[in-house]
């Protein structure tokens, strides 16, 4: 079975199962819901967490610190062929390069004429087995181009079209993160984009990933927006989705080790210990009656974000599962003032 966290890395920690494989019909009324600070600490980061980017010996591979000394050279969007034309946008199948791998995805181009703010959609745990072209996010994909935005929704490795990385479920999908910061590299060269307004937008396991780029690559994006989020300390997310798969657990433990026995390199997986790094204002947004990633997980990461000197919020919604219903209009509402603030 493959995990919802396994992503651990690649999002430095992960998703669960069909975090975005929502629909595209609106939810029904907003409820309430209120702005939150923090009130309860998350577990602290240990003092002996590094926080340079540039350690005196070669990083791990499968770590936030490679992330930071990569090179990246994110690059050659095609499109390819057209999926949908609406009144607002037209919706195209897309690949770029990562690397050595080229990734799959579609991009939302609104029709309006001239250079356009654009996002990067990180969706959540879909199992790759099943997942295919665009298919998380599907509402906030229409939502968001509709409201003047460039979209592009990226498919991960291993995802849809994309290329075969036979290493990535034992690196705990580290080269997630890599495919997001090379999109917002190759978005950033199209035509229809004013490079200095792209933003992320992550959902679940897409919000650990989100977390990661951010850490990794501050100053690559303006802002960031961050749904129902997996934990920012990937031992958490371990010991919710993988510990229990013990075939996918032993391998992991085989190779980087268990995190009791191998704290450093767990460590060096967290965000959480790294959000000094982070430029960019966030905004988290999370379903109080959320029974996949615990609400306490985003108040534990508003917490560390508050004491890094961050600037964040997060808004907390009563009632609300993992997968957002009748708040959800109120929270994309607040998503596109928030980035609108920002200048995105």
């Amino acid at each position: 079975m493959k995990l919802p966290w396994l992503g651990v890395v690649a999002l430095g920690l992960v998703a669960a199962v069909g975090c975005s494989s929502t629909t595209n019909a609106d939810p029904t009324p907003p409820t309430n819901s209120t702005p939150s600070t923090p009130t309860s600490g998350p577990s602290k980061p240990s003092s002996s967490v590094p926080t340079s980017s540039t350690p005196s010996t070669a990083p791990d591979p499968v770590s936030l610190q490679a992330l930071m000394a990569k090179k990246y050279d994110g690059r050659d969007l095609r499109l390819g062929r057209v999926i949908t034309r609406t009144d607002a946008y037209t919706r195209y199948f897309v690949t770029y390069a990562s690397g050595k791998l080229r990734i799959s995805g579609i991009l939302n181009v609104p029709t309006a004429p001239g250079r356009h703010p654009a996002l990067v959609l990180n969706h959540g745990y879909i199992d790759p087995a099943v997942y295919t072209n665009g298919r998380g996010l599907m509402r906030e994909q229409d939502y968001l181009a509709r409201r003047g935005y460039v979209v592009l929704h990226t498919d991960y490795r291993n995802h849809a079209q994309s290329s075969k990385d036979p290493q990535s479920e034992v690196n705990l999908r580290i080269g997630y993160t890599e495919d997001v910061i090379n999109a917002v590299l190759a978005l950033k060269a199209s035509p229809y984009v004013d490079p200095q307004r792209v933003a992320l937008f992550g959902r679940s396991m897409g919000g650990g990933i989100t977390y990661n780029v951010l850490v990794a690559q501050p100053g690559l994006v303006k802002a960031a927006v961050v749904y129902a989020a997996v934990s920012s300390n990937a031992v958490e997310n371990f010991d919710r989705w993988t510990r229990p798969e013990a075939a996918t657990a032993a391998a992991i433990i085989r190779a980087h080790g268990d995190p009791a026995k191998n704290p450093t390199f767990w460590r060096n997986l967290s965000a959480v210990n790294f959000f000094n790094r982070i430029t960019e204002p966030l905004l988290l947004q999370q379903g109080l009656a959320d029974s996949t990633c615990p609400p306490v997980w985003a108040q534990q990461t508003l917490t560390a974000l508050k004491k890094a000197g961050k600037q964040a919020t997060l808004y907390t919604y009563p009632g609300e599962e993992h997968a957002f219903a009748a708040a959800w209009p109120t929270s994309m509402a607040r998503s596109v003032a928030f980035l609108k603030q920002q200048g995105v």
